[in-house]
């Protein structure tokens, strides 16, 4: 049976996969989500860093505006400790500018959500999952270094 801290972050999954981003994306007071969450891109095309609900909504908005159809799955979902939860994704979407399916390139990374008291704290998105792996001192999936 699936801890707390696993139902939540599938939750919070359920809708991106589906491509809905409109609680996060409106920047509205997220449920899920502590006021001062830190949101963190940690590697990929659009790397950075920001506090707050309406800082991630900054982030999300800005990184969607240049993608169509973008969606997330969770293949997934390793619990770490009592307060880290690491899934393992599949992104699914076209570039708007270039066309290119995401499919064709670094499709599979992970987000690792941190959790304290049934609220998201900390959110970090990895574009390649051998990163996060490395992040985190656990053995590497491939063996042969980042993808």
């Amino acid at each position: 049976m699936a801890s707390e801290n696993v139902e939540l972050v599938r939750s919070i999954l359920a809708a991106s996969a589906r491509g809905d981003y409109s609680p996060v994306y409106s920047g509205e007071t997220i449920d899920w989500a502590h006021p001062e969450i830190e949101f963190v891109i940690a590697d990929g095309p659009h790397p950075g860093s920001w506090k707050g609900v309406a800082g991630m909504a900054e982030a999300m908005r800005d990184f969607l505006s240049a993608w169509e159809e973008y969606r997330v799955e969770a293949e997934e979902f390793r619990e770490l400790d009592r307060e880290r939860v690491l899934v393992f994704i599949r992104r699914d979407g076209r570039g708007k500018t270039s066309g290119l399916e995401l499919g064709q390139v670094h499709a599979k990374g992970a987000n690792l959500f941190h959790i304290r008291d049934g609220l998201v704290t900390r959110l970090v998105a990895y574009w390649h999952r051998e990163r996060a792996l490395a992040d985190l001192g656990l053995p590497s999936e491939t063996g042969s270094g980042l993808q």
